[in-house]
């Protein structure tokens, strides 16, 4: 049977050096092996290291978190300052404020007031024609301009002048003249109109109030006179007439006549 090698190691031996005096370094080093040698290392402390490491690692997450703390936390309190508005002093105090009662909105319009005058009718547009153009005027009759005046024919062909350059009409003042036939059914009325160069209407007017407005005919260049002409029904056998600017100015008037022949 083998007998069991001793766990220590035997002494070593004595080095030996031909040099003449001892080497305290190999002493030395002689000695820290034989006390290697004679130390069992036992099992690494795993744990204990594993726990170390988390205290560190949680004392560091503390103090990050304070710092963010502290950080965000100055943040606010710079903005609540510059937020903040600054409060004016309180006034002194006067007196008491009277209630106002609250504004009534009405809720409906006020009614509108309207005048008790008759509105102005629009002017009649003036129609331009040339020197001895006819223009029909409706119901067989026809209706021209010359230099000379005005000039019309019926259903039966005749035909008629009144003249505005033989001195019995004064152009220089506004006026209007009139002229008819018909029969109680109804009647072809014309004439003249002179002395403007504004004029805006001719209207017929019979006793009752009932009226006609007439069509304008006028030569090129506004020479300062023109031709009216309309037609009436039943109950206008006796009309008057005038003559009104644009604007709605009375200018000349005839009073009421019976129909009459062409004059």
């Amino acid at each position: 049977m083998t007998p069991a090698r001793p766990t220590t190691p035997p002494d070593p031996q004595p080095d030996r050096h031909p040099g003449p005096g001892p080497r305290p370094e190999s002493d030395l080093h002689a000695v820290f092996a034989r006390a290697a040698s004679d130390v069992t290392p036992g099992p690494l402390p795993l744990e204990a290291v594993r726990r170390a490491g988390r205290v560190r690692r949680r004392r560091r997450t503390t103090a990050l978190s304070a710092l963010s703390v502290l950080a965000v936390a100055t943040a606010v309190v710079a903005v609540v300052v510059v937020l903040t508005p600054v409060r004016p002093s309180p006034a002194a105090q006067g007196p008491a404020p009277v209630a106002v009662p609250p504004t009534v909105v009405p809720t409906s319009a006020p009614p509108v007031r309207t005048s008790d005058a008759p509105a102005t009718p629009d002017p009649t547009p003036i129609r331009t024609v040339a020197s001895g153009e006819r223009v029909n005027a409706g119901k067989g009759w026809k209706v021209w301009l010359t230099a000379e005046g005005k000039h019309w024919a019926g259903p039966d062909g005749i035909e008629n002048t009144r003249s505005v350059t033989d001195g019995n009409i004064e152009v220089m003042e506004p006026g209007v003249s009139h002229q008819s036939e018909g029969d109680p059914k109804g009647a072809f009325h014309s004439g003249l109109y002179y002395g403007t160069r504004a004029a805006g209407r001719v209207e017929l007017k019979n006793a009752e109030g009932r009226k006609v407005v007439a069509t304008l005919l006028e030569l090129p260049g506004r020479p300062g006179w023109g031709v009216w002409y309309v037609h009436t029904g039943p109950g206008m056998s006796e009309v008057g007439t005038a003559l009104y600017d644009r604007a709605g100015k009375l200018l000349s008037e005839l009073p009421l006549i019976p129909r009459s022949e062409p004059s």
